[in-house]
């Protein structure tokens, strides 16, 4: 199996462990993992802030580069989004766009519903909340968002669940946005400071020591708010955590 490694731009460029952690997940069940170099940005952040002309060349782009793989995975439930969502609207009718929409996923989606991962053979004894990001809940439906009724379901707890030693919190509104929202976090700094210090007080209360998620952009916003207040909180991509990687100093 030939797998294509789509990397968001803020993880080739600020957390390349969590590349390489997915490297090493996908390796250990028998993936050849290749990394195109020539991949650039997919384009979201050009679409969220209305430029959707100035998108498309990266759209096209991403479906040349990565269509000749048997599958597409990304460490990101929103760059996942955007290619499996919204390049139907974006370049509507382009050769290939069908069949990259078709193998693109997001990692946790991957390891559960292509390779059926059933054991892991990290551990990680630490007491760990899990912050559902929107695109992989809402869009991706890769858990139980609140206002569904339908069974829970989780495929980051699912796999989580196999690492030995871990300790998963409860959080009272596991399904509530962190506030990055990409664009949003610029232009209303204010609202999304406060809606991230809202899911940090959450995972204080429930004991976490870590906050783990499938996007590093979450993340990386929860991080700033962390650093900012000299909290001791950390934050780790949840590809690092099964991956077995130790909690950051």
């Amino acid at each position: 199996m030939h797998v294509a490694l789509f990397l968001p731009c803020y993880i080739d460029q600020f957390y390349p462990n969590v590349g390489l952690a997915t490297v090493e997940l996908l390796e250990q069940h028998g993936c050849t993992v290749h990394f195109p170099v020539e991949q650039t940005c997919c384009g979201q952040p050009l679409a969220n802030s209305g430029c959707w002309e100035e998108a498309q060349p990266l759209a096209r782009r991403f479906i040349e580069i990565f269509k000749d793989f048997d599958y597409i995975v990304c460490p990101s439930g929103s760059c996942t989004a955007m290619v499996t969502h919204h390049y139907e609207e974006l370049i509507a009718g382009y050769s290939g766009l069908h069949q990259v929409e078709k193998k693109t996923y997001e990692l946790c989606q991957f390891l559960n519903d292509v390779l059926h991962v059933q054991h892991l053979p990290s551990r990680f004894p630490h007491r760990v909340g899990l912050h559902n990001s929107c695109h992989g809940l809402r869009e991706l439906r890769l858990g139980r968002s609140s206002e569904q009724m339908v069974p829970d379901f989780s495929h980051a707890r699912r796999l989580l669940e196999m690492v030995s030693g871990i300790q998963l919190v409860d959080l009272t509104r596991p399904d509530e946005c962190c506030g990055f929202g990409g664009t949003f976090a610029v232009g209303e700094e204010a609202v999304s400071c406060m809606m991230g210090d809202d899911r940090i007080h959450d995972h204080e209360q429930a004991g976490a020591e870590v906050i783990t998620a499938g996007d590093m952009s979450c993340l990386m916003h929860l991080d700033g708010l962390l650093r900012r207040q000299r909290k001791p909180l950390k934050v780790m991509h949840i590809a690092e955590i099964l991956a077995g990687r130790p909690l950051p100093a």
